[in-house]
């Protein structure tokens, strides 16, 4: 598997980083979103300079112009629900791409000593020879983000792989580098340091889907 951490080089993607972290902009649920949706965005910029491109001529109102177009079509499946507000990034680059949403969560044991990890829902269309984009703004432990892998790749086959994450914990690369197909790209906004005794990351910056949507039952 081979990763792309965007924050080894300088970008703007540093701002928006420390927003979602910082404890005193998260409670501003929109801006939240919005940095999510920030980051999604640049992650999708770099993923189109890795994909391949045929030409194309297009007509304009005084000629004709030789350019270039994606040689394959492009599908972003996100992780409820916090992969949502990514989503909305990496369409806004690849604003032809179809969609598709599936759930995954951790089932906690009765003590909360140890989870399993249970995907429940999946709205996909047709991944055949297409290039997918598994969007999830939290890489933890990784069996979340593998578990929808495997579910998505069992009847399909894809041209391509590549995840998206804005946070990733070390235990999570390794994870999916021992999981996953060596042809898969793994794109993250940061690494950070570990995982805690409960499985999240730090110093991470909380849980995503209830800072940008707001706390669950």
């Amino acid at each position: 598997m081979k990763i792309r951490n965007l924050s080894e080089q300088n970008s703007v993607l540093h701002q928006f980083m420390s927003e979602l972290r910082a404890v005193d902009v998260q409670t501003d649920r929109m801006r939240f979103r919005k940095n999510i949706e920030r980051i999604g965005t640049l992650l999708a910029f770099e993923i189109s300079k890795s994909l391949e491109y045929v030409p194309n001529t297009v007509l304009t109102p005084l000629g004709e112009k030789h350019s270039f177009r994606l040689a394959k079509p492009v599908v972003i499946a996100s992780i409820l629900r916090a992969g949502i507000p990514l989503h909305a990034g990496l369409l806004d680059v690849f604003d032809q791409a179809e969609s598709g949403f599936i759930s995954a969560y951790r089932a906690y044991s009765e003590d909360h000593g140890s989870f399993e990890i249970k995907v429940e829902y999946q709205a996909i269309p047709d991944l055949n020879n297409k290039i997918l984009i598994l969007a999830d703004p939290m890489l933890a432990t990784g069996r979340s983000l593998l578990a929808c892998c495997e579910k998505l790749l069992e009847e399909m086959k894809p041209a391509e792989l590549h995840i998206a994450a804005v946070i990733a914990a070390p235990e999570g690369i390794d994870y999916l580098q021992k999981h996953l197909p060596e042809n898969t790209t793994l794109w993250i906004g940061e690494i950070d340091e570990a995982l805690n005794a409960q499985n999240y990351i730090v110093p991470g910056l909380g849980d995503a889907g209830d800072l940008a949507f707001g706390p669950k039952l």
